[in-house]
C-alpha cells in the first residue's frame, strides 16, 4: 500500500496541495486561484472563506489525482502566506474582517508614530524584526481598532488571531486546535524569538489582548486531527512552517552559512545562522528558521515585497503577455543596447531599504522602448533586488562571495531569469530537481513528526540538484549594471525625494 505526506501549501494568489512519497517525489497536486482584494492604494486583502475552500478543494484533487484514498495519506503539513492576519469569532468560527495580507501597507502611518516614540528598538531586540506595515501585529491593531465590537469580543476572550496556518488549522480541526509554529510566531512583531513566548510588553503597546492568541509549537508537533466530515476520516496534522521557512528545510539548509532563495510572489532569501540569532546592521531580518525538540535554529532573511507578482503585472496590469512563462521569451528578445531599469516598489520597498511609501518607476525609457525591454527590466529588478539582499547578508554574516543560491518558487523554471541572476549577482545559481521545496518542507516536517521521514542529517543526502547557472558577466559589466539599480532605488525612496 502506498503511503504519502498531504502538504498544504496556501500561498499568497492560489492555494496547492501536494502529495509526496516516502522518497520525496511528488505524486501528485492540486490548485487554485482565488481573488485578490484592493479596497484603497495600499491595501491588499483575501477572503478566508477563498482561502478554506481552495485549500479543501485542492486537499481532495490531490489525492483524487494521485488515484489515493484518505487512508493512504500518514500525516498533513501545512504552509503558508506568513504575516497575512486574520481574526475570527471562536464560537462561530466565522472572520469578522477579511483578511489582512502581508502587502498590504495600511498600517504605515501607525509604524510611523510608534517609531516616533523610539519603540523600534524595543521590537526590534524582542522580535528581530522591523516596525513595519508587513508584520502581523499592526494588522492585529487596526483591525482591533477599526473594526465595530471586534475590541470588546477580543477582551472578553471570545475572538482568536491567526496567521493562514493558524486559521486552516482551527477550521482543520473543527475548532479543537488554536495554535501556530514557531516560524509563524516570529514574524507577528509579538513574539520573543529569544524567550519563545508572546511578549507582554510588546502586546501592551500594539494593545492586543492575549487571550487572542494561539499556543506555540515546533515545527514537527502534534497539531491534532482532522474533523472527520472534511475528508471522511480523520488525520493527523503534524507539521507547520511558514512558507519561506519550509522552503529553506525543503532545500535542506540545516548547517549555518547556506542559503535559499524563493521566487514567487515576492522574493525571499533565508541564510542559517545556526543556533545563535545574529543582529543586522543592514536591516535584515532576525527570524526562526525552524524548530525542532523546543530548539530553535535561527536565521537571516530579506525580504522582497514584489517579484512575480511584477510578472503577473505585466500580464494583468499592461497585457503585454498572456502567460508568466511569456515573460522571458520576451526578454531575450529585448535591445541589449537600452539601459531600461524598473523599481516595482508597487507596495512599497522591502529589505534593505524598508520604505512603505515609495511606489514604482521605471527609468530609461525612449521611443523604441516596447514590451521586451519592459519584460526584461522587470525580471532584472528581482535580480538586483536579489543582490541587494547577498550583499547585506555577506555583510551581517562577514561572509565572502562564495555563497551558492538555492533556488525555488515559480519564476526559477526560466532558464533565462536564472541565468540572468547568476550574471547580476555573480554568484552560482542552483535548481533543484524538486522545484517544489516549500511544500516539501512542509511535508518534511509532518512526515518527521510521524516517523515517515528521516532526522535532518539523513533528509539532507535526498536533495539533489537539477541545473547550476554560473556567472558569465565580466566584473566591470556587473558592477555598471548594479550601480544604475541602485541610482534608480534612490530615485525613488521617500527620504530622498526632493
Amino acid at each position: 500500500m502506498s503511503r504519502y505526506v498531504l502538504a498544504i501549501d496556501q500561498g499568497t494568489t492560489s492555494s496547492r496541495a501536494i502529495l509526496f512519497d516516502q522518497q520525496t517525489n511528488v505524486v501528485a497536486s492540486g490548485q487554485q486561484e482565488f481573488p485578490q482584494h484592493f479596497p484603497a492604494s495600499g491595501w491588499v486583502e483575501h477572503n478566508p472563506e477563498d482561502i478554506w475552500t481552495s485549500t479543501i478543494a485542492t486537499c481532495k484533487e490531490a489525492i483524487e489525482n494521485a488515484g489515493a484514498d484518505i487512508s493512504d495519506i500518514v500525516a498533513i503539513g501545512i504552509t503558508n502566506q506568513r504575516e497575512t492576519t486574520i481574526v475570527w469569532d471562536r464560537e462561530t468560527g466565522e472572520p469578522l474582517y477579511n483578511a489582512i495580507v502581508w502587502q498590504d501597507r495600511r498600517t504605515s502611518d501607525y509604524c510611523q508614530e510608534l517609531k516616533g516614540k523610539g519603540l523600534e528598538e524595543t521590537f526590534t531586540s524582542k522580535t528581530g524584526l522591523l516596525l513595519d506595515p508587513y508584520f502581523s501585529g499592526t494588522k492585529v491593531a487596526w483591525i482591533l481598532n477599526n473594526v465595530d465590537g471586534t475590541r470588546e469580543k477580543a477582551e472578553a476572550g471570545k475572538l482568536a488571531f491567526g496567521t493562514v496556518d493558524c486559521f486552516l488549522l482551527w477550521r482543520l480541526t473543527g475548532g479543537k486546535v488554536h495554535a501556530t509554529d514557531a516560524t509563524n510566531a516570529s514574524r507577528t512583531l509579538i513574539y520573543n524569538i529569544h524567550s519563545g513566548e508572546w511578549d507582554k510588553e510588546l502586546l501592551e503597546i500594539l494593545n492586543i489582548p492575549a487571550a487572542m492568541l494561539p499556543e506555540v509549537k515546533d515545527c514537527s508537533a502534534d497539531f491534532g486531527q482532522t474533523a472527520p466530515e472534511i475528508f471522511g476520516k480523520s488525520v493527523q496534522i503534524a507539521g507547520i512552517a511558514g512558507d519561506q521557512q519550509a522552503a529553506t528545510i525543503g532545500q535542506a539548509c540545516f548547517t549555518p552559512g547556506m542559503m535559499k532563495s524563493t521566487y514567487g510572489t515576492g522574493c525571499f532569501a533565508l541564510i542559517n545562522t545556526g543556533e545563535t540569532p545574529i543582529k543586522s546592521n543592514n536591516k535584515l531580518l532576525t527570524t526562526i528558521a525552524y524548530q525542532l525538540d523546543g530548539t530553535p535554529t535561527y536565521a537571516l532573511e530579506g525580504s522582497i515585497f514584489v517579484a512575480g507578482s511584477a510578472v503577473q503585472w505585466l500580464r494583468d496590469g499592461l497585457r503585454i503577455i498572456e502567460k508568466a512563462s511569456d515573460s522571458g521569451k520576451l526578454a531575450q528578445q529585448a535591445d541589449s543596447e537600452q539601459n531600461v531599469i524598473m523599481v516595482p516598489a508597487f507596495v512599497g520597498l522591502g529589505a534593505p531599504y524598508w520604505d512603505a511609501d515609495c511606489r514604482g518607476a521605471i527609468f530609461g525609457l525612449t521611443r523604441a522602448t516596447g514590451p521586451e525591454e519592459i519584460s526584461k527590466a522587470a525580471l532584472e529588478s528581482v535580480c538586483f533586488q536579489s543582490r541587494d539582499l547577498l550583499e547585506a547578508m555577506m555583510g551581517d554574516m562577514q561572509g565572502t562571495a562564495d555563497t551558492i543560491l538555492r533556488v525555488d518558487g515559480g519564476m526559477v523554471a526560466s532558464d533565462w531569469t536564472m541565468q540572468r541572476l547568476a550574471d547580476l549577482t555573480g554568484a552560482p545559481v542552483d535548481r533543484p530537481i524538486v522545484l517544489e521545496t516549500t511544500a516539501l518542507g512542509a511535508a518534511y516536517v509532518a512526515g518527521l513528526q510521524v516517523g515517515f521521514y528521516p532526522k535532518p542529517d539523513e533528509f539532507s543526502k535526498l536533495w539533489q540538484q537539477e541545473s547550476r547557472f554560473t556567472p558569465s558577466m565580466t566584473d566591470d559589466a556587473r558592477n555598471t549594471l548594479y550601480e544604475n539599480w541602485k541610482d534608480a532605488v534612490s530615485r525613488t525612496l521617500t527620504k530622498d525625494r526632493k
